[in-house]
């Protein structure tokens, strides 16, 4: 079991904790699978016991990109539309504007406007394939996005509205290289999911139980 993320909820207010629950862990299962295997664990703050000074090594066991690197999350809410779960309806009637938008600024809708890259809570997944949204096993309906653990935060073209600004050189608007050159801000966890991929978290936020499912792709 490899830590993947911890979320307190004072950090995430938007986010619907179950009741009695204020923390989110999601540890992945990564040595004795093909692909990492994510479980979620709700728990109440007011009831972890005694914890370890040190962590157990990973090292022996888990492939070096399944373990991520210590970092600190810093929550930023923001809105994110649907490019490829867009209705099918809906897509002929914005495909004008879209195009309208591309010819003027060299934004297209589906790097720089619709989903948030990277890793991120709730929104729409930032699919690399096509969309595979699982159905609940006990109600039958289609589940809700939870969380998606991604290899990159953004790529060659959504880093121009989706890097942060404390992350961008201040002279080109590009993201910030450090001394070897290296780009911390684009990988900080230095995780690798498949081929640049990501892994899909879903619940059922309607049985009392919120069953959990995943998916997960790779360019």
């Amino acid at each position: 079991m490899v830590s993947v993320v911890q979320i307190h909820r004072p950090d995430v207010p938007q986010l619907d904790f179950p009741a009695g629950t204020d923390v989110l862990q999601c540890p992945f299962i990564v040595d004795r699978f093909p692909t990492a295997t994510p479980r979620v664990v709700w728990r109440s703050s007011d009831l972890v016991g005694p914890v370890l000074d040190t962590a157990p090594s990973t090292v022996s066991t888990a492939p070096g990109d399944s373990i991520p690197a210590p970092c600190v999350v810093h929550p930023e809410p923001v809105v994110d539309y649907p490019s490829w779960d867009m209705p099918e309806e809906v897509s002929p009637v914005l495909r004008v504007r879209m195009e309208e938008l591309n010819a003027r600024t060299g934004l297209r809708y589906s790097y720089h406007l619709a989903e948030a890259p990277g890793i991120k809570l709730g929104g729409y997944p930032s699919w690399t394939q096509e969309p595979c949204w699982p159905d609940c096993p006990t109600c039958g309906r289609t589940m809700d996005h939870l969380l998606t653990v991604s290899s990159w935060e953004y790529d060659g073209l959504s880093y121009r509205t989706w890097l942060p600004l404390e992350d961008r050189d201040s002279e080109t608007g590009e993201e910030r290289r450090d001394t070897t050159r290296g780009r911390g801000a684009h990988s900080p966890a230095q995780v690798m999911i498949g081929d640049a991929g990501g892994v899909y978290i879903f619940e059922c936020r309607t049985c009392p139980d919120r069953p959990v499912d995943h998916h997960w792709d790779c360019s």
